[in-house]
């Protein structure tokens, strides 16, 4: 989930861009045409697409997103709308995080996939589907593992970037002390409201996803069957991403804060099918 070393464009009509990096490879079949317009309102993002990276101890990433050459208030994607893909990953706990969804691109200084149009970070705003392996751990709400295969909304509090700095800065200096760690993150969950819930099921099937976000709710499906209904969405514009890496984070009340890259025996892969928006959704 880092800035790029390569960007490679998607066929014509896609938005979306490639990110390859540390021998990440984004593959599409061999000829595959470009998708065509759709009047309907369905914006056509891919018919097919394998992201792939391969076995090593360096950060490794592959990666679909429209944010590349975006600055954050020119990001495409606002209520209403509705996201959907078939998907899957080579195996059912691969190391690292993958996922796809809408975000921000809030940490655009340090480890945000893009992050070349934009210069502070910014509050982090996110509706997903979203794997971390451990030792990732991001507990946002209680009773929920901070790792796993999870349906996820963040909604952070707006705030202008030359606050927010000193703010994240100060706080993540009480949250590497132990005697102050659980009552600086106590004070941080006073400016984001998150809902998740853990996707049950095996992540190397098959399954049709989809995210419908309006101006008052975020509803995750899976094959059909509505898995969590979000009522606080993030705040737009956003931006889509599609990805799979080998990084991992950690901010826990237990752990503090923490970052890093975890070693891969073997390729890892993200299968994609028929990835597509429609917007506004249809009456």
């Amino acid at each position: 989930m880092n800035h790029s070393d390569s960007s490679n464009p998607m066929p014509a009509r896609s938005p979306l861009l490639c990110l390859e990096i540390g021998g990440g490879r984004v593959l599409r079949p061999e000829g595959a045409p470009p998708l065509p317009a759709d009047s309907s309102g369905t914006t056509p993002l891919i018919d097919r697409a394998t992201l792939r990276i391969p076995p090593g101890r360096s950060y490794a990433d592959a990666q679909l997103d429209d944010t590349q050459t975006l600055a954050r208030e020119r990001f495409r994607w606002k209520p209403p709308l509705r996201f959907s893909v078939r998907a899957r990953v080579s195996i059912p706990d691969p190391r690292g995080t993958f996922g796809f969804g809408f975000w921000n691109d809030p940490f655009s200084l340090s480890l945000g996939m893009g992050g070349a149009a934009r210069k502070l970070p910014a509050a982090p705003q996110c509706a997903w589907c979203f794997y971390g392996s451990p030792p990732h751990d991001l507990p946002l709400v209680e009773g929920v593992p901070g790792s796993g295969w999870k349906a996820q909304v963040l909604s952070f509090r707006p705030l202008p970037p030359l606050l927010l700095a000193p703010i994240a800065a100060g706080g993540a200096l009480l949250a590497a002390l132990p005697l102050t760690r659980r009552w600086a993150f106590r004070q941080a969950r006073r400016f984001y409201t998150a809902e998740e819930t853990p996707l049950e099921l095996d992540p190397a099937s098959w399954h049709a996803y989809a995210i419908e976000w309006t101006a008052s709710a975020v509803r995750f499906s899976v094959d059909g069957s509505e898995v969590l209904r979000a009522a606080h969405p993030p705040h737009p514009p956003l931006g889509l991403v599609l990805w799979i890496d080998n990084q991992f984070a950690v901010a826990s009340p237990e752990k503090g804060f923490g970052f890093g890259v975890l070693p891969i025996e073997r390729e890892q892969t993200l299968e994609l099918e028929d990835a597509r928006i429609e917007s506004p959704l249809p009456a």
